[in-house]
């Protein structure tokens, strides 16, 4: 073979050589991008299935006390986002013993003013809807946002089923005035400043004396009001609720 034969000869090696390595890189990062995606769509399942193992351990609050009434606004479009969140929730669901108290809170309510009940607008609330709400008011500064939606990533008493938005309706099914709506962000809704409102002529004896009875009611049963929210309480504090409850993360 003479050298020009066997350089080329070479050539043709050396080719087919790099080759088989670009291939078995190409292979190789195939055989890692199928794991990433297989572990992804395990760790999607894992939270689908544990999402549907948590919703049936809460329970619906009017399977406890029917008198309770619900008009769950996320499952609508009448919310402060103008559009539906709950795909499939349409019951509001709550911890077993948070439930048990809101029924004695209800009870309380019909003794005080026979046939007025509580209207329930949100119970248990997943984290991905919790995280449309909070991208929503994206305009304002995270530090005055989380008085009124709690920040996804710190999980809140909703994502647990330990806290609860409602009114009052009265034996015609009308709501109580409040004098704010709910998911009103103004600081007319805050219950910690309706006196200042009360002096500007802006809230009045009635509205006040609506939302106190509503505070009384859950009071009662060590429910917990919100400073910046008429119509939410919450059943325990956050830490508690870690403790005690685990955190329902998508709709299942």
């Amino acid at each position: 073979m003479n050298k020009v034969s066997f350089l080329f000869v070479l050539l043709i090696l050396f080719a087919c050589n790099e080759n088989n390595k670009k291939q078995s890189n190409s292979q190789s990062n195939e055989r890692e991008n199928g794991k990433e995606s297989n572990a992804y769509a395990i760790d999607t399942a894992k939270v689908a299935s544990e999402s549907r193992v948590l919703i049936d351990s809460l329970v619906d609050i009017r399977s406890i006390n029917p008198d309770i009434q619900v008009d769950l606004k996320y499952a609508t479009a009448d919310n402060f986002m103008k559009m539906r969140l709950y795909e499939r929730l349409r019951s509001a669901y709550l911890q077993k013993d948070v439930a048990e108290r809101l029924s004695k809170c209800q009870e309380l309510l019909s003794n005080l003013k026979s046939g007025y009940r509580l209207l329930v607008y949100d119970a248990v609330r997943p984290v991905s809807v919790q995280q449309k709400m909070w991208d929503a008011l994206d305009s304002i500064p995270p530090s005055e946002r989380g008085k009124f939606v709690s920040n996804p990533q710190n999980r809140s008493l909703h994502n647990m089923g330990a806290a609860v938005d409602l009114t009052i309706i009265d034996e015609r099914g009308i709501p109580l005035d409040m004098g704010a709506g709910y998911d009103d962000i103004r600081k007319i809704a805050y219950p910690t400043l309706e006196q200042e409102f009360l002096a500007k002529g802006e809230l009045t004896e009635k509205h006040i004396s609506n939302r106190e009875l509503l505070r009384k009611v859950m009071k009662s049963q060590d429910f917990r009001p919100l400073e910046t929210e008429w119509w939410h309480f919450n059943a325990c504090s956050r830490p508690q609720g870690k403790a005690k409850y685990k955190v329902l993360m998508e709709e299942p």
